[in-house]
């Protein structure tokens, strides 16, 4: 589904950029004259095009936020996370070492937070144990009650970041009337950034301490709680739902059945052309959230990252999504969703109604419309 820009990658991250504005994450008419001056595969001005909007955003929330317009202020500081968001996403030659990453990764937190607490009721920064450290999280709560509703603990994947779940599910899910309990897992956002914690494949590994985190909170309903897991999160999702058996629902958005065969197709064209914007930022961004030098080193770290003799394993109902035309995953979530044995049910969306991305970006009405209606109805 061609987006502005006929780089497959452009194109992609700027309707993912653009498709959060259903949420206060963007505004049409800001993404559209900012890629306007975006050229074709052009990283670096990607970057400041995305960056200068963010600051030009961010400043009208400042100013509003000093003169006590609380709406209008969290309203432009949501959209200058997502922006900041955008305008660090392919710098990842060396992340490490790139002043402008950090600030940008650091000012779309920022901005994040600051929005957060304008949220009515306000959201609530947490930390998790684990492991001798903490995750970072945010607990948003559908109403101030206290009264236990049903939960969903959500994270990302590949490139996620815990700011990013807001608009990716959480907003969705509060209008609905789920409380919902985000957090950045090893691999992603600020944890690969400023605490070196870096992908595993044992994810139950991680999501159990979050499960039991959350069993502590008096406004969580310990009988109704979901786990979804978004991209690369549709297969950390049902690994950890595998061996986590106090989950009410899990959902994988979408389904990922073998990571090392997307790797390898990847290391293929990452060898043979330097104009592809995609491989190239995937194995960059690869290098840097698996913790590993190379290439080769990152196709074979892949390896483990398979549901292959586990996923029957899953006890508890799962849907799982498919988009026809991801460009990552294609035929995975069938995959996934024939050798579950518990309640299942399989969800396709369809390009022709505007669905068929990777986890359907550009259709964030429509994938919470399907995905919270099959939710309350298995809880």
């Amino acid at each position: 589904m061609k987006f502005l820009f006929d780089d497959g990658s452009f194109s992609f991250e700027a309707l993912r950029a653009a498709g959060y504005a259903v949420y206060s994450g963007a505004d049409l008419g800001e993404v559209l004259v900012t890629c306007r001056e975006i050229p074709e595969g052009d990283e670096e001005a990607w970057s400041a095009r995305w960056a200068a909007t963010a600051a030009r955003i961010e400043r009208i929330g400042r100013d509003a936020l000093a003169a006590g317009h609380r709406v209008s202020a969290r309203e432009a500081l949501l959209r200058a996370s997502n922006y900041y968001r955008t305008a660090d996403f392919y710098r990842r030659e060396d992340p490490a070492a790139d002043a402008e990453s950090a600030r940008l990764a650091k000012a779309s937190r920022q901005t994040f937070a600051d929005a957060a607490a304008l949220l009515d009721p306000p959201a609530r920064a947490v930390r998790i144990p684990y492991e001798g450290t903490t995750l970072p999280g945010y607990l948003f709560l559908a109403d101030d009650s206290g009264a236990p509703r049903p939960t969903v603990i959500f994270h990302g994947g590949y490139d996620s970041t815990l700011e990013e779940d807001y608009f990716a599910l959480a907003a969705g899910a509060l209008r609905r009337g789920y409380h919902v309990l985000a957090f950045d897992g090893p691999g992603q956002g600020s944890t690969v950034r400023e605490q070196g914690l870096h992908f595993r494949p044992d994810w139950e590994a991680v999501v159990t301490p979050v499960v039991d985190f959350a069993l502590t909170l008096p406004e969580v309903d310990p009988g109704r709680l979901a786990l979804v897991g978004m991209s690369l999160g549709g297969y950390l999702a049902a690994r950890a739902a595998a061996f986590e058996h106090r989950l009410a629902a899990c959902v994988l958005h979408d389904g990922v059945y073998d990571v090392h065969e997307v790797m390898a197709a990847v290391a293929g064209r990452a060898a043979g052309g330097a104009q592809d914007t995609e491989a190239r930022w995937l194995v960059r961004n690869g290098r840097w959230t698996f913790g590993v030098s190379g290439l080769d080193e990152l196709v074979k770290a892949s390896r483990a990252y398979t549901v292959a003799g586990i996923v029957d394993r899953i006890t508890c109902p799962t849907l799982v999504l498919d988009a026809e035309n991801d460009q990552f995953f294609a035929g995975q979530p069938r995959r996934v969703f024939d050798e579950l044995t518990c309640p299942k049910e399989l969800v396709v969306f369809r390009e022709a109604e505007g669905g068929g991305e990777h986890c359907h970006e550009g259709a964030m009405l429509l994938f919470h419309q399907r995905t919270f209606d099959w939710l309350d109805t298995v809880l």
